[in-house]
């Protein structure tokens, strides 16, 4: 993670999406902020671009706003000058940038960096921002290849790198290439986008860009990638970063089975796995197995409790001989002893389900 030869950069960080994907853990908490390997989600992002020379980094705010500055303040703490923009009503990815730069300080040259607040990626940014300087680009997108494009929008470039199109999802796309979320601006070209309307930059700016001709490049890499947007994908990219398959400046502790913060307590007769973070306050039990798992504050999984692939909110609790594998149990809500919780169900907060509610397996 190198900063050489990079001027002192600014950011945009888009954070103002409402997270239903991932409900009911965004109900209260907006995705961004969620524990992710024992830190806010954006701890990470915020760390991984500072150790690439940006310094100054725009939040463009919209769902729960007013919960991102208690949690990072004016990012001294982390050696970054931190601003907020709230966009009173969600005026899409381009609305939101351009309102959020009116708290620039670049230049009409100047390259600004603009970041997507749910995703992970390994990614080289220093090489995207030369690359854009290099190349006197209008806007730089790093692309990334994934295995499955007909899932995602894709992104084909000519042999220049220069983007010639965005395609809508298609079961025949013409490349493995997808947009991965981080772009390079050029200052000026940021400035063009209309105030106080709802633009989207996929549909509309970048279109538009390369229809006039203007040089939009495309950064492709094979690095490590994720849109953490699932409930899956959140427990997947938590377990990475406490594996150490992808490096964070951010990591609260050393890389491993699983990552207790202070304060937590793992009964030593617990068999705790599979890059598993346990917050401060949990608590895993004597004779409990949890693998790969999210536990939130103050969540508990009692003795003989078998969690697996989940995410357990702010104070849930798994009794004792329950199973929960790939779910999501909401803040406060209470799995009663016996209950089996399987493929994808979600608990919402506060609820409590009584002893042997909900099997998928017949009694034994």
């Amino acid at each position: 993670m190198e900063s050489s030869s990079l001027p002192d950069l600014e950011a945009i960080l888009l954070v103002g999406g409402r997270g239903t994907r991932l409900h009911p853990l965004t109900l209260g908490t907006p995705k961004p902020l969620l524990p992710t390997a024992g830190v806010p989600f954006l701890a990470h992002q915020l760390a991984r671009a500072r150790a690439f020379g940006v310094r100054r980094i725009v939040f463009a705010t919209s769902y729960k706003a007013a919960m991102f500055e208690p949690v990072f303040g004016d990012g001294s703490a982390l050696g970054l000058s931190l601003e907020y923009m709230t966009e009173e009503t969600p005026l899409g990815t381009g609305g939101a940038i351009r309102n959020a730069a009116q708290a620039l300080g670049s230049g009409p040259s100047d390259p600004v960096l603009v970041l997507n607040g749910d995703i992970l990626s390994g990614h080289d940014i220093g090489e995207q921002v030369r690359l854009h300087l290099a190349r006197q680009a209008a806007v730089t997108l790093h692309l990334t290849e994934v295995e499955d494009p007909a899932r995602f929008g894709c992104v084909p470039t000519d042999d220049e790198g220069r983007v010639t199109a965005f395609l809508e999802k298609t079961p025949n796309p013409v490349t493995n290439r997808i947009n991965a979320g981080c772009y390079v601006f050029t200052r000026s070209v940021i400035d063009e986008i209309p105030r106080d309307e709802v633009v989207s930059v996929e549909r509309e700016t970048f279109p538009a860009l390369i229809e006039s001709g203007r040089p939009v490049l495309g950064y492709a890499t094979r690095t490590y990638w994720l849109d953490v947007g699932t409930p899956a994908a959140f427990v997947q990219g938590s377990r990475d970063l406490v594996l150490g398959r992808l490096e964070s400046p951010a990591m609260p502790g050393a890389t491993g089975e699983f990552l207790a913060l202070p304060g937590s307590s793992v009964s030593p007769e617990a068999k705790v796995q599979g890059g598993t973070s346990v917050c401060e306050g949990a608590v895993v039990g004597a004779g409990a197995t949890v693998t790969g798992s999210v536990l939130c504050e103050e969540s508990v999984v009692e003795p003989g409790a078998v969690v697996t692939d989940s995410v357990l909110g702010r104070g849930a609790r798994v009794r004792g001989g329950a199973v929960v594998r790939d779910a999501v149990i909401g803040d406060g809500a209470v799995v009663g002893p016996g209950n089996e919780l399987l493929a994808g169900v979600r608990v919402w907060p506060g609820v409590e389900l009584p002893e042997r509610a909900i099997r998928y397996s017949s009694d034994e």
